[in-house]
């Protein structure tokens, strides 16, 4: 097979191997948390929702490290969104849910970076997210750390220069990781090397260049990232 020029993999580390996870897609959960829809102004309980980013907008950062994300352009309010990314070593359609952790290569901390002022914008005019969410580097994202366990409680947490920003607990999603998984699977067929960006819980707001991100998730390797 020849190309026309040489093809490029979107890839995160492993935490204990030497081996890099290929990235196929990566999904995210819309409003996930009571307490973020809350703050995002809807009150009542509904059914999932989601949207993308393109694979290479990962900005994999190794454990020990501090990962360096370029403030993009054409934003005045880039907002922080911490959350746990289930990483999939194979998939399929209508997956059920009692069948979603045989699926699970394991888990990351990711931020689901937003420029609000441009998803705000987009949601007004009932245009597509693609400008506020699937941006370069807008998905930076742990090393993997490999469990087929379904993770279904867990502390989730968020620090910006040391200042608690975000905190809340995996046991909190409005839909569970193996429900999340039954559902997106009727809509698209999942593969091995997706991504899914579970949700955030309330908290988010804006950052600058120059801020420190640190967020964690109870058993699974942390992420720092610093605004350049």
């Amino acid at each position: 097979m020849q190309f026309a020029f040489p093809p490029q993999q979107a890839v995160v580390p492993i935490e204990g191997s030497e081996a890099l996870f290929p990235v196929h897609r990566i999904y995210c959960v819309g409003r996930n948390y009571a307490e973020h829809a809350k703050e995002m102004g809807h009150s009542e309980r509904e059914a999932p929702f989601f949207f993308m980013k393109p694979a290479d907008a990962v900005l994999p950062v190794a454990s020990g490290s501090v990962g360096e994300m370029p403030y993009p352009s054409r934003t005045q309010d880039l907002h922080h969104e911490i959350e746990l990314v289930v990483a999939l070593k194979s998939g399929g359609k209508n997956i059920l849910a009692a069948d979603a952790a045989k699926h699970i290569f394991g888990y990351a901390v990711g931020l689901d970076m937003t420029r609000r002022d441009l998803q705000g914008e987009a949601k007004k005019q009932g245009r597509p997210w693609s400008t506020g969410k699937g941006f370069d580097y807008s998905a930076p994202i742990s090393s993997i750390h490999p469990s087929s366990d379904l993770k279904t409680s867990g502390s989730i947490q968020l620090a910006v220069n040391g200042q608690a920003r975000q905190q809340g607990d995996i046991a909190q999603l409005i839909w569970s990781i193996a429900e999340t998984i039954e559902y997106l699977s009727t809509y698209f067929e999942l593969r091995a090397g997706d991504l899914i960006f579970t949700g955030t819980p309330a908290g988010v707001a804006a950052v600058v260049k120059g801020d420190v991100l640190e967020g964690s998730v109870d058993g699974v390797s942390g992420l720092k990232v610093r605004l350049v």
